[in-house]
C-alpha cells in the first residue's frame, strides 16, 4: 500500500469507532497545491491513550503533547490529537496543551498555507484560515497575530522565509514586520541544530540564493552570523550569485561558505563548530582547502589522489562557479581532461590498490620502517608522474633514485 491508502486506513479505522479525523499541514497543503508527497500526519478528537489501543504497532512520542506515531509496514504516521498550546517557554516549546476541535487546533498553527485540513474519506479539504485563498494569492501569512506565533516559536520567522522562497510566494506585509520585530530573539531560543536543519531543507530547493537575501534582509542571517551584520544586501547578492552555477544537488555548507569569501580554514571550521554540523561537512571543508591549494599547481600525484576523493567534481564546480564564463569552461574542460588521463591511478587511490606494496620491497632486503615508508611514498609518485602500470617498473625507477641507495 502506498502512503495515501495506509493513512486513509487510520483515519477509517478511527472515524468507525467515532473519532473525527483529518490529514493536515503541509501534505495538505502540497495536495491542493498539486505536489505529491508521502509525508502524511493526521489530526484528530480522539485521545493518545485511545490510538494506543486502536492500533498496534505505535510509538509514544510524547503523551504530554497528545502525539502518537501509528506504524504500518514499516511507515510511519504521526497522529496528534487536537488541541490548543498552553504559553510557550523560551521562545520554542509549549508548556502543556488542552485538548480542543479543529478549528481552534487550527489557530495554533503556524501559516494559513499550513493550517488547512483534508477529509479524505469525503475527498474535501477543511480550511478555517484561509490557506486556500493564500495559496491562490502566493502569500505566506501567519495565523492570527504574527508577533503571538514567532514569539511562541521563533523558529517560524525561518520557516515563513523557507515557504516563501520553495513556492516563490511573498511574506504578507505583517508577518514581514513581526519578523523584523523578533529577528534578533530567534537565538539562543531556537537550537542551531534547527537552524541547520532549516538551511538544509531550504537548500533542497532551488532560490537558496533568493532565500539567504530575504533572511538577511529581515534581520535573520545577521542574527545568525553577527560578522555578516555590516554587510550589504547587494554584497550578499553577489556573494550568492555563484549559486547558479553550483552543481546539483551541492552540500548545504558549500553554498554557506560563500557568505564568507575571505574566511580562513579554521574560520570555516569555527562556523562548523557553531551551526554543529556532521564530521562529514568538516571533512569536506578540509578537503575544500586542499583542492584550492591544489588548483595553485601541476603536482599529477597530488591531483590524483585529490581526484580520487568523491567530493572531486562538486568542489572543482564551486570552485568555477566564481570564473566568468568562458574561464570557467577551460578549467573545468582542463580539469576533464587531466581527471581522463589518471583513470587508472585515480582507480587504484580509491581501492586502496598501489602497484609497488611492503612484500615487494621486503623481498629485496628493504628492512620495515621510516626508510620504506619513503620509498612506497616515492613509488607511488613514480607510478603516476610516468604512468607506469605494474610494480617492475616501478621498482626500475625506484631503484635509480638516491632514496634507494639512503636505505
Amino acid at each position: 500500500m502506498d502512503a495515501f491508502t495506509h493513512a486513509k486506513h487510520i483515519v477509517t479505522k478511527l472515524n468507525r469507532h467515532g473519532h473525527v479525523a483529518y490529514f493536515a499541514g503541509g501534505w495538505v497543503r502540497d495536495f491542493y497545491m498539486k505536489h505529491p508527497s508521502a509525508d502524511i500526519d493526521i489530526a484528530t478528537d480522539a485521545t493518545p491513550e485511545k490510538i494506543l489501543d486502536l492500533f498496534s504497532h505505535t510509538i509514544l512520542v510524547g503523551l504530554a503533547f497528545a502525539v502518537v506515531v501509528v506504524v504500518i509496514e514499516g511507515h510511519q504516521y504521526e497522529v496528534s490529537t487536537f488541541r490548543k498550546d498552553l504559553h510557550y517557554l523560551n521562545g520554542r516549546k509549549p508548556v502543556g496543551i488542552e485538548l480542543c476541535g479543529p478549528e481552534e487546533d487550527a489557530s495554533r498553527r503556524d501559516f494559513t498555507i499550513n493550517g488547512m485540513f483534508y477529509d479524505p474519506l469525503e475527498d474535501r479539504i477543511i480550511d478555517y484560515v484561509g490557506g486556500r485563498i493564500d495559496i491562490e494569492k502566493g502569500v505566506v501569512r501567519a495565523i492570527g497575530d504574527p508577533y503571538a506565533r514567532f514569539t511562541e516559536d521563533r523558529l517560524r520567522m525561518i520557516r515563513a522565509v523557507r515557504f516563501a522562497s520553495r513556492f516563490g510566494f511573498h511574506i504578507d506585509p505583517e508577518t514581514e514586520e513581526g519578523i523584523k520585530a523578533n529577528a534578533d530573539t530567534l537565538l539562543p531560543a531556537v537550537a542551531m541544530e534547527r537552524v541547520w536543519q532549516e538551511f538544509n531543507k531550504m537548500a533542497a530547493f532551488p532560490k537558496f540564493d533568493e532565500a539567504l537575501v530575504e533572511m538577511h534582509r529581515l534581520g535573520l542571517l545577521s542574527t545568525i552570523f553577527p560578522s555578516l551584520k555590516q554587510l550589504h544586501l547587494n554584497d550578499l547578492k553577489h556573494y550568492v550569485s555563484s549559486f547558479a552555477h553550483f552543481p546539483d544537488p551541492c552540500p548545504t555548507i558549500l553554498n554557506l561558505m560563500e557568505l564568507f569569501p575571505h574566511a580562513s580554514l579554521e574560520e570555516q571550521l569555527e562556523i562548523c563548530q557553531f551551526l554543529r554540523v556532521s564530521g562529514e561537512e568538516v571533512r569536506l571543508l578540509q578537503y575544500m582547502d586542499r583542492l584550492r591549494k591544489g588548483c595553485r599547481h601541476q603536482d599529477l600525484t597530488e591531483w590524483a589522489h585529490l581526484y580520487a576523493n568523491p567530493n572531486s567534481e562538486i568542489g572543482l564546480k564551486v570552485i568555477a562557479a566564481r570564473f566568468p564564463e568562458k574561464e570557467r569552461k577551460i578549467f573545468l574542460s582542463q580539469h576533464a581532461d587531466r581527471r581522463a588521463s589518471l583513470t587508472v591511478h585515480i582507480d587504484r587511490i580509491s581501492d586502496k590498490k598501489p602497484l609497488l606494496c611492503a612484500s615487494h620491497l621486503i623481498a629485496l632486503g628493504i628492512e620495515p620502517g621510516k626508510g620504506m615508508g619513503r620509498l612506497l611514498k616515492e613509488g607511488e609518485r613514480l607510478a603516476i608522474e610516468h604512468n607506469l602500470r605494474n610494480p617492475e617498473e616501478v621498482l626500475s625507477y625506484l631503484q635509480k633514485t638516491i632514496l634507494w641507495n639512503a636505505v
